[in-house]
């Protein structure tokens, strides 16, 4: 077992750990190496106070980044010993990783991680293609492997009220001002290091649109071109909802979207019912489920994501300083 990671593997590690999703893609996710340790920390800068006022979708993001920052690592044959959220005193450390047993890589993790640099957020509408059930089965096994569970929305009934719930919490977000005006200031007119570009947003929202969608896009869409009437949704949660449930959340929505990257199916990201705590409420109890909804999907076939910047690699970095 080797004695640490280092400089080269941390840095290796990170350029696949920052193509994770985050809210608004404001990246808010920081690596440290410390004594032979790969840390995930929170970015305190790099929050939304008007729509993570809890550090929830931040939590989400890391754990998102651990998991991509994971595979890197695996792939590379030098895998990791997880332990989440180590020290009391620090919480927006959200993972520290040491080094496991060497050993190669499963044909498993080579195919999620050359899933890694295709997984964009798909916000246009999808093609009438139904997800096949050995694809849904798939995504549903992916959270499981990562200690999460995933339930389908199935039924025009079950698809239509869960579409009033998240129209309904759409409305209360929107409702707030500073929501608003924090959306509108990652929203960019071109090429950026972070935040979406409007050409990336998807369409304008229409009254006639089932599921609700953020205000990014700037482009009208094309007649006959509105969203699919059925589309499938899944709802990604974990055991409860402490800020360690939300880590693991977070690893299990990225092993979910590389998984659906890899069976060639697009997926949007829908967290409104999730940032209402009514809304959250009530989506559990509709599902009867034990646990915590964290985030919903949507899922299907389609042209492939646009995708969104990154900052620099270096940016996200805290490394030790050498003595002269």
């Amino acid at each position: 077992m080797e004695s640490g990671f280092g400089v080269g593997q941390l840095r290796a590690a990170a350029r696949d750990a920052v193509r994770a999703p985050s809210m608004h893609n404001s990246q808010p996710w920081r690596f440290r190496l410390r004594e032979g340790g790969i840390e995930v920390a929170v970015d305190p800068d790099r929050r939304l106070p008007a729509a993570d006022p809890s550090g929830w979708a931040a939590r989400i993001a890391g754990g998102a980044a651990l998991f991509n920052l994971r595979l890197s690592l695996a792939v590379a044959g030098t895998p990791a010993r997880v332990r989440l959220r180590p020290y009391p005193g620090e919480p927006d450390v959200l993972a520290r990783l040491v080094p496991d047993v060497p050993r190669a890589p499963t044909p498993a993790q080579r195919s999620l991680h050359a899933a890694v640099a295709r997984r964009f957020s798909h916000r246009a509408p999808f093609w009438p293609n139904p997800v096949p059930a050995e694809a849904r089965w798939r995504l549903v096994e992916a959270a499981r492997a990562e200690q999460g569970w995933l339930e389908l929305v199935i039924g025009v009934s079950a698809v239509n009220a869960f579409a009033a719930l998240a129209q309904s919490a759409h409305r209360v977000l929107d409702r707030d001002r500073a929501y608003r005006d924090e959306l509108a200031g990652w929203v960019r007119g071109g090429p950026a290091p972070d935040g979406v570009p409007a050409a990336a947003g998807g369409p304008v929202a229409q009254p006639q649109d089932l599921l609700p969608s953020r205000a990014f896009g700037v482009r009208e869409r094309a007649p006959g071109r509105d969203f699919e009437p059925e589309p499938l949704v899944a709802v990604l949660g974990a055991a409860g909802n402490t800020a360690t449930d939300q880590v693991v959340a977070g690893q299990a929505l990225q092993r979910v979207l590389l998984t659906a990257t890899d069976a060639g199916l697009a997926v949007s990201l829908l967290s409104q019912p999730i940032e209402v705590p009514a809304a959250r409420e009530a989506l559990r109890l509709s599902l009867g489920r034990f646990g915590t909804p964290q985030m919903v999907l949507r899922v299907g076939y389609g042209q492939p994501g646009w995708p969104v910047g990154r900052r620099d690699v270096e940016e996200f970095l805290d490394l030790p300083v050498r003595r002269r």
